[in-house]
């Protein structure tokens, strides 16, 4: 795992993870295989019949052609796109189109039987299991973690590039009860910064989300007087501004003078936004890096059943250890543990199991991820080779 965060990150461009117009293929379950049209940027169509390679290649992949549809989570979209290009360079016919949304709407498209496999940054929901039960035949869908990585809380204050905030603090600006910069809150946590009366402008997700959805999980665990409601994929909290998935919170942050938002630590990086240093207690606030945030991830416990390996990552959020950020996401892949389309399991299970792979993983930290934790990657390796 790559210990520093990286600095100007570009974030890649693949015209295959982007995707228009009607849903191609079918996932779990579903017969419906009728081909219909993708945006032109996306890679040329594979036959959809598959066919294996003859073990792997030069890349280490075991390579399987066809074609596949994946949407959800804008969350893990640097990680995906940077997949989807080393797979696709070293498997000659296939194609892998991943149409960057939401988690919400990833598992809604999941559940109608048009992806093949679905992001989202939180674990299925009951209902949303038994959901998936109408597409994966004898079957259901369970969550499988893939990618982690830190929540940054970017800023855009002018003079100010050392910013500390804490839990309760950002619970009540995220709330509006901290409405300006100097307030004492603030300075008290500040000790030596000029910081301006200007108003705060928050910026939240307009969409359902699972960044949300563990932004406010954190909110709520470690200032739980501070933030008032449950956590959801849905924004809760009163005021601010609304902006479509990540790279929409981060490009009003960037723009927005007196402005703060949070998202994941690769658009940060990507637009050059400073991040927020938390003071959890420890013997110094806490910056949000791969390495940080890996800390948090290697302490959650596996809480799902059978094949499922939803995580708890509750003993993040109030953590005091020093060098652990405690606002930490895992992004996990949601796919049928049986009953998944035949015509398309093969190259799911490949592409799924390169991408958890030591190579795989590998390449997160340089995108301001973090690897899966050894003991999590083995269990996801062999829930992948099991699927059917």
């Amino acid at each position: 795992m790559k210990l520093q965060r990286k600095s100007g990150l570009r974030a890649l461009t693949v015209g295959a993870v982007a995707i228009t117009g009607a849903l191609v293929l079918t996932a779990c379950g579903s017969d419906d295989n009728n081909d219909s049209s993708s945006n032109p940027s996306s890679s040329a169509s594979a036959s959809s019949s598959t066919s294996a390679d003859s073990g792997a290649n030069a890349s280490g992949i075991s390579c399987e052609k066809g074609q596949i549809l994946a949407s959800g989570s804008s969350a893990q979209q640097n990680a995906i796109e940077s997949w989807v290009k080393d797979y696709q360079q070293a498997c000659s016919g296939a194609a892998i189109n991943y149409k960057t949304s939401s988690s919400g709407e990833g598992i809604v498209d999941f559940n109608q039987g048009t992806d093949a496999f679905a992001g989202s940054d939180s674990p299925l929901k009951p209902e949303e299991v038994a959901s998936s039960k109408k597409v994966c035949t004898n079957g259901q869908g369970i969550s499988i973690p893939m990618v982690g990585g830190p929540i940054a809380v970017g800023y855009n204050l002018s003079g100010v590039s050392n910013l500390v905030l804490d839990a309760p603090t950002l619970a009540k600006i995220f709330n509006s009860k901290i409405t300006t910069w100097n307030d004492e809150a603030i300075k008290k946590l500040n000790p030596g910064v000029t910081l301006p009366s200007s108003k705060i402008q928050t910026v939240h997700r307009q969409d359902e989300s699972g960044t949300t959805d563990n932004l406010t999980k954190y909110l709520k665990g470690a200032a739980p007087s501070d933030w008032p409601y449950e956590h959801a994929k849905a924004w809760m909290g009163k005021g601010g501004q609304a902006a479509a998935k990540s790279s929409g919170v981060a490009a009003l942050v960037k723009q927005t003078e007196g402005s703060i938002g949070y998202f994941e630590l690769s658009y940060a990086t990507a637009s050059s936004i400073p991040t927020v240093k938390i003071n959890t207690g420890a013997s110094a606030p806490v910056e949000a890096t791969s390495q940080n945030a890996s800390a948090g991830i290697a302490a959650a416990k596996v809480v799902g059943t059978g094949a499922d390996l939803s995580l708890d990552l509750g003993a993040a959020y109030t953590t005091k250890a020093d060098n652990a950020y405690p606002i930490v996401l895992v992004t996990y892949e949601i796919a049928c543990d049986k009953g998944n389309k035949a015509g398309t399991l093969p190259l799911t299970k490949s592409f799924l199991n390169y991408i958890a792979s030591d190579a795989g993983q590998s390449k997160l930290s340089a995108a301001g991820y973090a690897p899966l934790p050894t003991e999590i990657a083995t269990k996801v390796r062999s829930t992948i080779s099991a699927l059917s």
